[in-house]
């Protein structure tokens, strides 16, 4: 069992940056990629950034030159740095991790809770 605690959501004026954190814990698991997904009201759920075990990173377009993702493999956490944030990127952000028990070979969606996230004036 994975779980996934989320941190850094807030509230926050345009222009303005937040720091998103995940920490996977549980069982023994090997984790592939990490990512941060949102979800904006009425909206559908859409990647924003993820980052693959050997560090290599994918953004949304809207997100490019904005965000950053990043990993810390020895603490088994991703982080999200969001600047410059417009009204758009008001949503709810949630973690995902791509991680298999180490007795099993398939792979498995994680996660966590979600965190709020509000660009507003």
């Amino acid at each position: 069992q994975v779980q996934l605690v989320e941190s850094g959501g807030g509230l926050v004026q345009p222009g303005g940056s937040l720091r998103l954190a995940c920490v996977a814990s549980g069982t023994i698991f090997v984790i592939t990629d990490m990512g941060w997904y949102r979800q904006a009201p009425g909206k559908q759920r859409e990647l924003v950034a993820l980052i693959t075990r050997g560090g290599n990173p994918n953004y949304a377009d809207s997100v490019k030159g904005r965000f950053t993702i990043s990993r810390d493999g020895a603490k088994n956490t991703v982080y999200l740095q969001m600047n410059s944030l417009k009204l758009e990127d008001t949503a709810v952000y949630y973690c995902n991790v791509k991680a298999r028990k180490v007795i099993e070979m398939i792979l498995n969606d994680y996660w966590g809770q979600g965190t709020q996230v509000t660009v507003s004036s």
